[in-house]
């Protein structure tokens, strides 16, 4: 896609995927979540986020992020080791992309405030377009909200996809055989989607990840 410009694969601070890590949500765990998506091909947009989110018309939405591969640790510390994969080009398709950044209490974070609560009673007034997409990094409280690190980017709704639309998949290496398995037997007796992309571990090396994914 014209829309999405080329990385240089000698630029390891730029990923072309995002990813989705699977959490704990108890009772069920990340891997009874991770499960879920791929069964039913689809990530449920459970939680609103960004500017105006506690307001009435915030829409739900599906996280992702486009930290480089080689550094997934990061998350699967916070999050466990199970995800999704997709292209850049894939999320883009179906009007998802990067959000912005607006720091508390800047001009930047005071405008889309003061848009978004002129916006409460009308849910369809254009702004509500943005909002998932704007952060507003900054301490409340005793809180601080700073997550830039995660470089993240977002789906308006659930995001429904097939079993040849992952790039990859995020999985333990001691489940990958069984996974290999599973999904086999799943496509010969056809009881659900079987997902032939590539699997990583995402506590791999940078040589593991680029090896699975172009071998």
């Amino acid at each position: 896609m014209a829309l999405i410009g080329s990385i240089d694969p000698s630029w390891k601070d730029m990923s072309k995927y995002v990813v989705h890590f699977a959490k704990a949500e108890p009772p069920s765990t990340a891997y009874d979540n991770a499960i879920s998506i791929l069964f039913e091909r689809r990530i449920v947009a459970a939680k609103t986020f960004g500017a105006g989110r506690k307001l009435a018309p915030a829409r739900r939405s599906v996280c992702f992020s486009e930290v480089p591969l080689h550094h997934l640790k990061r998350l699967a510390d916070v999050r466990g080791p199970h995800g999704i994969g997709f292209r850049k080009e894939f999320l883009v398709e179906r009007g998802g992309g990067p959000i912005l950044y607006a720091y508390k209490d800047t001009p930047q974070a005071q405008s889309i405030n003061a848009m978004v609560n002129a916006a409460a009673n009308a849910p369809d007034a254009p702004v509500w377009n943005i909002a998932p997409f704007v952060d507003l990094p900054g301490t409340y409280g005793n809180s601080k909200y700073l997550y830039e690190w995660e470089r993240e980017w977002r789906h308006v709704g659930d995001l429904d996809f097939s079993e040849t639309d992952p790039a990859f998949l995020i999985i333990p290496e001691d489940l990958h055989d069984a996974a290999r398995d599973f999904f086999h037997s799943a496509k010969v007796d056809h009881v659900g989607p079987s997902y032939e992309c590539p699997f990583i571990d995402p506590y791999w090396g940078e040589d593991q990840i680029v090896a699975a994914l172009y071998s």
